[in-house]
């Protein structure tokens, strides 16, 4: 069994084939998938997708790239939408992304407390995106976990080993996309090599970062099969094995799925 961890499959071209990319991914293993938010006119469009198909759930968050035009989402305003449906299980993606600055550092941060407050209060999984944003990211969550405990997933990491070592003692988990199997990403790989397994999930972020031999390609859940035989591989442990690890990863961070 493999969980996509994360997923936008109200974006195109698999918004246009759902049917038929569930199935492709149903029959090389993908039980579940985790579709995600990034802004708010958007969400309903994960409702009507989790209502669709039984095996699809769903988060709530803006992107930090939106951050800027969602000054009005707050913490209160989160819950309201996380509780529409059973079936939205986590809060993001939100967090900060100083490389492109779509959105001012100030609106980022400021959103991505407002996400975390509401995980604090619902207990829900914080899907965390983290670029050129190492202390900012490290400051705001380790200061905030003093406050109140709530759980975190970094998604799609591709940051230093000091990072991940950071975040691990902090308690979060860690996420691996397509991106480690590139070959420009040997310092990745072996950081990933040192993240303990009991903390890694895996995604496809698709319908972004095909993995090699796709890479290029528009990415789709079934592809999640390459990065995780690549992780298998660099973790020495056969891939049906791995693949359950991971799985009972996204349990214990998610709660089981029906």
């Amino acid at each position: 069994m493999i969980v996509d961890s994360h997923c936008h499959l109200d974006f195109e071209p698999m918004s246009k084939s759902l049917e038929e990319v569930l199935d492709r991914a149903s029959k090389i293993g993908v039980k579940y998938l985790l579709t995600i938010s990034i802004k708010d006119e958007g969400f309903k469009n994960i409702l009507d997708i989790t209502k669709r198909f039984k095996q699809v759930y769903g988060t709530y968050g803006i992107h930090p790239h939106e951050a800027g035009s969602h000054l009005n989402i707050n913490c209160v305003e989160i819950i309201k939408k996380i509780n529409l449906s059973k079936k939205i299980i986590g809060i993001g993606e939100t967090g900060l992304d100083f490389y492109y600055n779509h959105s001012d550092k100030d609106s980022q941060i400021l959103l991505f407390k407002e996400h975390i407050k509401a995980a604090q209060e619902t207990n829900l999984p914080l899907i965390v995106h983290t670029r050129s944003a190492e202390e900012e990211t490290l400051e705001i969550i380790s200061s905030s976990l003093k406050i109140k405990k709530f759980k975190v997933l970094i998604h799609c990491f591709t940051g230093t080993k000091n990072f991940a070592d950071k975040l691990v003692d902090l308690g979060c988990y860690i996420s691996a996309s397509g991106v480690i199997t590139f070959k420009k990403s040997s310092e990745l790989a072996d950081t990933f090599k040192s993240i303990p397994n009991n903390k890694i999930l895996i995604e496809t972020d698709s319908p972004y970062l095909a993995p090699v031999p796709l890479r290029g390609k528009s990415n789709e859940p079934s592809y999640i099969i390459h990065t995780l035989k690549y992780l298998s591989n660099l973790k020495n442990i056969d891939h049906i094995e791995f693949s359950k690890q991971t799985t009972r990863n996204f349990f214990n961070l998610f709660g089981e799925l029906n």
